[in-house]
């Protein structure tokens, strides 16, 4: 079986189980009093990366994988726990606010504003670049930067918006 229907099936798959986990997360927040922001733009992000696997299971299923940037891959998947166990119940695939919640400090949260967003940029332009897909990288990761420039301008409102003495949004 060739290298990247390996490296295309892992991150399929763990991009499932973290559907799941999100959808439970989310869940639990709505339920503990969580407003959802920005929820406008969530389908553009989905289609991003939904093109994204898809465009690699077409064109990189067939590819040998390159050993560095595998490499870096594996280090983005350390990363990604990271910020996952960091947020534990709070993180999601939306932006959900707990009202009166403080943000998370934890974890690479001490040193970025948004480190979740880092991992997934670098993903988005490593997983096809260790399949040879230069091109594809590059394409989508600045489509990626375009939805995030949305994606972290609606969290960081929501958040300016809930943090304590500030007044709420009118339209969350």
């Amino acid at each position: 079986m060739p290298e990247g229907v390996w490296l295309i099936g892992f991150i399929a798959i763990q991009r499932l189980a973290e559907l799941v986990l999100a959808r439970r997360n989310t869940q639990a927040l709505l339920a503990h009093g969580g407003v959802e922001h920005g929820a406008r733009h969530y389908p553009l992000i989905v289609a991003l990366h939904a093109a994204w696997l898809i465009g690699m299971a077409i064109l990189g299923w067939d590819h040998p994988i390159d050993r560095f940037w595998l490499a870096v891959v594996v280090a983005l998947q350390f990363a990604r726990i990271w910020v996952i166990c960091s947020l534990g119940p709070r993180w999601t695939t939306r932006i959900i606010i707990l009202p009166g919640a403080p943000p998370v400090q934890a974890g690479p949260y001490r040193f970025l504003r948004h480190p979740n967003y880092v991992v997934v940029s670098l993903e988005i332009a490593a997983i096809p670049l260790a399949l040879g897909l230069t091109a594809f990288a590059a394409v989508f990761f600045v489509l990626n930067l375009l939805v995030l420039n949305v994606r972290i301008r609606a969290e960081d409102k929501a958040l300016r918006a809930t943090a304590v003495g500030t007044p709420k949004l009118a339209n969350p």
